[in-house]
Parts: C-alpha cells; sequence; structure tokens
C-alpha cells in the first residue's frame, strides 16, 4: 500500500467518524427529534456517489470510507425515525 493510500484511508476514517458522536449521543439518550434528517439523507447522497466514484476510479479508501459512512448515515436515519419524539 502506497504512503498516498494509506493518507486517503486516514482522511476518511476521521471525515466518516465524524458522524459517530451523534449516532451514540442518540443511542443513548434515545432521542432524535434536534437530529436534522435533511443534512443525513444528504450526506447519504453524497457519500453514495462517492462510493460509486471510488468503484469506477477503482480507489479503495474512497470506497471503503463511503461505504462506512453510508451505513453509518443510514443507521443515524433509522434511529431519527425510530426516536423521533
Amino acid at each position: 500500500m502506497e504512503m498516498i493510500e494509506i493518507v486517503g484511508l486516514a482522511a476518511g476514517v476521521c471525515t466518516s467518524s465524524s458522524v459517530l458522536p451523534q449516532l451514540i449521543t442518540t443511542i443513548r439518550k434515545k432521542k432524535a427529534a434536534q437530529v436534522s434528517t435533511a443534512m443525513f439523507v444528504v450526506m447519504l447522497a453524497g457519500n453514495a456517489l462517492w462510493v460509486y466514484y471510488g468503484i469506477e476510479k477503482n480507489d479503495i479508501p474512497i470506497i471503503a470510507t463511503n461505504t462506512f459512512t453510508v451505513c453509518l448515515n443510514i443507521a443515524m436515519l433509522i434511529l431519527k425515525f425510530k426516536y423521533k419524539v
């Protein structure tokens, strides 16, 4: 693995994990009324497009980190509807 791929993975992990604090807070408090559905839908669409782009470019760091983020965004949206009150 080249150094630039390691940098790409590190950058992707940092940006992908930015969703984790909100996800953890929502799970702990079982409240999601203040969570913006629109923001997570837009992020989900953007990350899904990044996955497609990564597949077309055969870029593993882009594919891996954005697939992880797509999963986190879906989890957050599920929690948003589960704990909407």
